[in-house]
């Protein structure tokens, strides 16, 4: 059985007599469920090198330390795509997601993801990974993506995010004169009973909070920095459309005052997707315990369009 590099902590002399199961779940934020699976493997759990039941008392300078067996994601075909790659370490894979590509493979959908082109990555530098994104980015949406590389590394960023610990901002372009600098938008969201794909702001939806920054206005429309409180499907695209400044490229949101320079824009051939980019996340590296931020650069296809704004009059 083959474990990923374990993760230690030295018992202080304070917490002398302190449960194990208490440092592990206190001090290593090890979750119940993780916890659950790893005391059940051979190396999962040692104390000083011996494994351990987690009831046992702890003393000062034990060195404890957690396993985690090694995971491959052996339903993913591997392919070898052009990844952005931001960072890689031990603990996480950060991209720089493309648009128009899908971070996972759906039913009909088995190639051409995200996934197919990281599993291969790893196979080709020998790290054995389970592909496993802790946050989603909507096929036309680029940006910053993090894949875990271990369930202990998932877990703690997904409890990071649980507690609104995360930051996540985006660059968007939107049409019209957004006449407030900054806002926050909070609206519930929920499906058009119409249209169940589409998601519109209704009083028995779903808790849902967008703030905003203009970051540069234009004739025809603005650039503007978005963050969020909630994550819900289409929270930016929805959110920013009920406030009068649908997304650039974004046919399912566009709003009928806007559809003449969305056609203008579509004849010109510089925009295909909604314009949409995540630019920043930011939190607590579960390896180092240090706030952590990475940032993925504007793509050619935005910065380009960020030049046809600022050129039409």
């Amino acid at each position: 059985m083959n474990y990923y590099e374990p993760l230690v902590y030295i018992v202080p002399s304070e917490e002398e007599g302190f449960i194990l199961k208490t440092v592990l779940q206190k001090r290593l934020m090890v979750s119940r469920k993780l916890l659950s699976r790893i005391k059940l493997t051979e190396r999962g759990i040692t104390v000083n090198g011996e494994r351990q039941y987690i009831n046992i008392k702890v003393k000062a300078g034990d060195r404890v330390e957690i396993r985690m067996e090694e995971e491959q994601s052996e339903d993913i075909l591997p392919q070898d795509l052009p990844l952005h790659i931001l960072h890689e370490d031990e603990h996480l894979l950060i991209l720089a997601k493309d648009a128009g590509i899908i971070v996972h493979p759906t039913h009909g959908h088995y190639m051409n993801t995200i996934a197919n082109g990281v599993v291969y990555h790893w196979q080709q530098a020998g790290i054995t990974c389970r592909f496993r994104p802790v946050h989603r980015l909507d096929q036309e949406t680029s940006g910053v993506l993090a894949i875990a590389k271990t369930p202990y590394v998932h877990q703690q960023i997904s409890e990071q995010m649980i507690q609104h610990l995360v930051k996540k901002e985006y660059l968007a372009f939107v049409w019209g004169t957004v006449v407030s600098p900054s806002g926050t938008i909070n609206e519930p969201i929920d499906r058009d009973p119409e249209q169940p794909h589409v998601r519109i702001v209704r009083c028995d939806g779903y808790h849902a909070v967008t703030h905003y920054e203009v970051v540069r206005q234009f004739d025809q429309g603005a650039l503007v920095r978005i963050w969020l409180e909630t994550g819900r499907t289409h929270q930016i695209r929805v959110h920013m459309r009920h406030l009068g400044h649908p997304l650039l490229g974004d046919k399912m949101y566009t709003l009928p005052q806007f559809e003449s320079n969305a056609d203008e824009l579509e004849a010109s051939g510089r925009l295909h997707r909604q314009a949409l980019h995540a630019f920043k996340l930011a939190f607590v590296h579960p390896g180092t315990k240090e706030w952590t931020e990475f940032n993925a650069p504007l793509p050619a296809d935005l910065s380009e369009l960020q030049h046809w704004l600022a050129d039409k009059r």
